[in-house]
């Protein structure tokens, strides 16, 4: 399963979680930017879901009005173990995405 997430939205998480200014200009940042966020285990506290086994990274540019205004938005590919329900990846999925616009 991919989401897409706003840089601007994972510098906010991250300052929030763990009061750290952080530049994102690749996706290697973003990566270690999403394991910063999950690894605080009281984010999803009482959700009924499983983490991810891991997260998957990759980025492009989405231009809204020109080639000079754009932002960066990084594409998440979560890796569930094989027995996870579908129920609890998009639980743990809604609940992340719930938390990005929350800030």
């Amino acid at each position: 399963m991919k989401i897409k997430v706003e840089s601007e939205q994972i510098i906010k998480a991250v300052k929030k979680l763990n009061g750290i200014e952080i530049l994102l200009e690749n996706p290697d940042d973003a990566k270690e930017a999403m394991d910063l966020i999950s690894s605080k285990s009281d984010l999803f506290e009482g959700e009924d879901h499983d983490k991810p086994k891991d997260v998957t990274v990759s980025s492009y540019q989405e231009y809204k009005t020109s080639a000079v205004d754009y932002k960066m938005i990084f594409l998440l590919e979560f890796q569930f173990e094989e027995e996870v329900s579908s129920e609890k990846k998009v639980s743990y999925i809604k609940s992340l995405q719930e938390f990005f616009a929350k800030i």
